[in-house]
């Protein structure tokens, strides 16, 4: 038994995980969960994640990896090569504080905009298997977290080439991701971001950036 990656071509949280894996070039198993007609809330799901989320990791000895820190950390210790979580004390320090920006201050704000918003997702306004209704202030206050987050990011690649320091990192893998979802809800960065827009077609030339 291999590794079995449970995924959702669609969703942007799951794509973090894909691109881990294919800067790794780790072999394993894909099984796609319908999550527009709900199949993440499916028994057969429910037994592999409780949660009812993805992305979900299945390891060889059965265990289940369900979220993306979880999932890039294993990796990067079974699969050190290429290293994605940095090689020095700071470079492993500045890529755990960017990799949290983008989540807390990037991801999480779209997120919120997307959830508030989508008609597909009334009463789903939280990932997981309770009813959560939205809250249309929500969205509004991720726009403006959002935008102030490209202004970040734009600043940071002004001083450094990647998030974390000299090398690309699970932190450019992230906000790669926050930009591209940030589209689906048409949020742009600034056209003056132009750090920012040559990270990007970087990122984007990789062959991970296609998955």
């Amino acid at each position: 038994m291999g590794l079995t990656f449970y995924d959702c071509p669609t969703a942007p949280s799951p794509r973090r995980a894909r691109m881990v894996l294919a800067e790794k070039r780790v072999p394993h198993e894909v099984i796609e969960v319908d999550l527009r007609n709900g199949a993440q809330f499916s028994d057969t799901f429910r037994a592999i994640n409780p949660r009812c989320t993805v992305p979900a990791l299945q390891l060889e000895d059965g265990s289940v990896l369900s979220d993306n820190a979880s999932i890039a950390r294993w990796l990067e210790e079974v699969y050190p090569d290429p290293p994605l979580m940095g090689t020095t004390p700071l470079e492993k320090a500045m890529v755990a504080e960017w990799s949290w920006r983008v989540d807390f201050e990037g991801l999480s704000a779209i997120m919120e905009v997307l959830r508030n918003t989508s008609k597909s997702m009334k009463d789903r306004a939280l990932p997981g298997p309770d009813p959560t209704p939205q809250i249309p202030e929500l969205a509004e206050r991720g726009r403006a977290r959002g935008m102030r987050f490209f202004k970040a990011l734009d600043a940071r690649l002004g001083e450094t080439a990647w998030l974390g320091g000299d090398s690309f990192s699970v932190a450019d893998i992230g906000a790669y991701v926050f930009v591209e979802f940030a589209a689906w809800v048409k949020m742009e960065a600034p056209g003056d971001a132009e750090n920012l827009a040559a990270w990007h077609e970087a990122i984007k030339a990789r062959p991970s950036g296609k998955v």
